[in-house]
């Protein structure tokens, strides 16, 4: 993977400043869910433009289907969790 510029790493520590539950939290469902949807975006921008790009197009469905099962993940154990997080994030449910 590409080293990130200063940019990509500001708009991820916005990211995790969003959805972080505590001071010190990078690993909370909400976090990893909002850093993949981030990622999901970009990719797709990406996909739009390089239509035979195969090999990001199946990082892509590796990455949404990850985000799936953190979404499931967090609707079995915290359903005001998920709910505030899906409606924050604008996916769909």
């Amino acid at each position: 993977m590409a080293k990130q510029t200063h940019e990509e790493r500001d708009a991820t520590k916005k990211v995790v400043d969003k959805f972080k539950t505590a001071a010190s939290d990078t690993g909370s469902p909400e976090v990893q869910v909002a850093l993949m949807t981030k990622r999901i975006t970009e990719l797709t921008e990406h996909l739009s433009t390089h239509k035979k790009d195969h090999s990001s197009r199946r990082g892509l469905l590796k990455a949404v289907g990850m985000r799936r099962r953190m979404l499931d993940y967090l609707a079995a154990h915290s359903s005001s969790r998920y709910l505030k997080l899906i409606k924050e994030l604008d996916l769909r449910k």
